[in-house]
């Protein structure tokens, strides 16, 4: 599994993960293998930091599936834009990469399968399965070590002053007690737009 974060606070966004890949009981490490989990996409309207956790297959699959569309069309800055552009991009994701979309039989709806959280100029979001669209306030995670992070973010909150060092201690706490997480920790930050 992996833990991500993401922290708005101040001016800032802030987007961080673990680097450890498992395969059932097989760690591999950034030692062994670039584990990237998050990517940078450029749209009309500025970057965005897409990060997943789940299967490793989802990042390429998600990182191509995205630069099919037209940059106009990947409007990821609200919570509209981004359930629009996640249902352009789930039939993408179907007929060229191959996703599997059942989950259960009882499901409303076609499953996307992965757990996505966005960061950019106008805040942080998470997509998930059914592309239920979240933004939120201060900061989220996902993933295995998810609980841990949230914990601590929980509980650095009123202490940390800017949104990179707080994502850093989500995902210390994770590799800390997370038996699926481990660093070097990656993280990244975007400016938030001015209110206006």
């Amino acid at each position: 599994m992996t833990t991500l974060v993401v922290v708005k606070k101040g001016r800032q966004v802030a987007m961080a993960c673990d680097t450890l890949v498992t395969f059932g009981d097989t760690r591999l490490s950034q030692r062994f293998e670039a584990n990237a989990k998050v990517f940078r996409i450029r749209a009309a309207a500025g970057d965005t930091l897409v990060g997943l956790a789940g299967t490793v297959a989802h990042l390429p699959a998600l990182q191509r599936a995205m630069k099919t569309l037209p940059r106009a069309a990947l409007a990821l800055h609200s919570r509209a834009d981004i359930f629009d552009t996640f249902v352009r991009l789930h039939p993408v994701l179907k007929e060229q990469f191959f996703l599997q979309t059942k989950e259960e039989d009882a499901d409303p709806y076609e499953s996307s399968q992965f757990s996505v959280l966005l960061a950019n100029s106008s805040g942080i979001f998470g997509v998930y399965s059914y592309r239920e669209v979240f933004e939120f306030k201060q900061f989220w995670g996902i993933g295995s070590g998810r609980a841990y992070a949230l914990g601590a973010m929980h509980a650095g909150w009123d202490r940390v002053q800017s949104a990179r060092q707080l994502a850093i201690t989500g995902i210390a706490a994770a590799c800390e007690f997370d038996k699926s997480s481990a660093g070097p920790a990656e993280v990244f930050t975007l400016s938030l737009k001015d209110p206006s």
